[in-house]
């Protein structure tokens, strides 16, 4: 399949806090519409579903229309319509899953359901071309933190590491909540570390100690630092000192990349695979990208990082995954397919 030909797909993806609708043709992205429902969730400092639920229900018609505007195209000229199974949100996951299967009755399409985590990876493929195979992905957002090899975009992907317990940008917000920063934390954090020292504040790398590495050398841990940013914070405030808001973030933040970078530069050198994607929410900061960008560059790993408009929630990766298994020959999804809020990453499509 070239970049230029090959099945017109419409993807839509709901799992969370954005609407996203994308088309695309073979790897060429025609158009991507995303609302977002960010702004309602802020004054809570985290996602609400039943809110990101309604969004859904309110953008998924209107964000349907704007990218067939965008790209030109009609719908009954799809060659099929592919939408996010899992995981994420129940509710959220339901809106797109109706909408698309409602979709794929209305014009007698076929329908695919994808894997979110999947998308996050094949979205690359509209920037710099076809994925080479094996590769890793490092995947890092909200809700998400996972090194995988990823053998097959469409139907093999195995899981080497994973979050056990809060991922990197679920940390990002966490920590931003306690410096009394804006929601979402992520692109707060990256601005304010611009200004400040990242070695400034000694914070601890989870999981990274020798007896960690036997047993979770692949696998990440967040909560540990957002611990110990919050008990740093707190004995500053006791003592009545003041808080130096750029420090502190500049030396979380560089805690974080310090782990993801480290992690997935050995899983390179340990699997022999000289390919890295990072792909997912976190993806856009700065910090994580000039890091791996310098240690992929002293191992001779090829990196590759999507633009930041591509890194975080959207349609357009969820019509890359469902053109890539229409384009492989793979069978439709069976109109009965569910919502999988758990849905494992190695369970590309249902």
């Amino acid at each position: 399949m070239s970049a230029t030909d090959g099945p017109l797909v419409l993807g839509i993806e709901s799992s969370c806090d954005e609407t996203g609708v994308g088309i695309v043709r073979g790897r060429t992205l025609l158009a991507d519409a995303v609302a977002s429902s960010m702004e309602q969730h802020a004054p809570y400092g985290g996602v609400v579903p039943e809110i990101a639920s309604r969004a859904h229900l309110e953008a998924i018609v209107p964000m349907i229309q704007l990218a067939c505007e965008r790209a030109g195209i009609r719908l009954a000229q799809l060659d099929a319509i592919a939408v996010t199974s899992g995981p994420g949100l129940a509710g959220a996951l339901m809106v797109g899953v109706g909408a698309a299967k409602a979709l794929a009755l209305a014009l007698d399409k076929p329908i695919h359901g994808v894997n979110h985590l999947a998308g996050h990876v094949a979205v690359d493929q509209l920037e710099h071309g076809p994925l080479p195979e094996p590769c890793l992905a490092l995947l890092v957002s909200g809700g998400h933190s996972n090194l995988l090899q990823v053998n097959d975009i469409t139907s093999d992907i195995v899981s080497l590491g994973n979050t056990i317990d809060d991922a990197a940008g679920e940390a990002y917000d966490k920590v931003a909540r306690l410096l009394g920063l804006s929601y979402p934390g992520g692109p707060v954090i990256d601005a304010e570390a611009a200004s400040g020292s990242s070695v400034a504040i000694d914070f601890p790398r989870g999981l990274t100690s020798r007896r960690d590495l036997e047993r979770h050398r692949f696998d990440f841990s967040f909560s540990g630092l957002k611990t110990a940013v919050a008990r740093w914070v707190e004995a500053r405030q006791r003592a009545g000192e003041p808080v130096p808001v750029a420090d502190v973030a500049a030396s979380f933040q560089e805690a974080v990349c310090d782990v993801l970078t480290r992690k997935a530069i050995d899983a390179a050198t340990h699997t022999g695979i000289d390919h890295l994607v990072i792909s997912g929410g976190v993806a856009a900061n700065s910090r994580l990208r000039a890091l791996a960008e310098e240690r992929a560059a002293a191992r001779g790993i090829q990196l590759r990082v999507p633009k930041r408009n591509l890194c975080t929630d959207n349609g357009a990766m969820i019509a890359a995954l469902g053109a890539e298994i229409v384009a492989r020959g793979h069978r439709p999804s069976a109109l009965d397919f569910p919502a999988d809020s758990s849905q494992p990453v190695s369970q590309v499509w249902v």
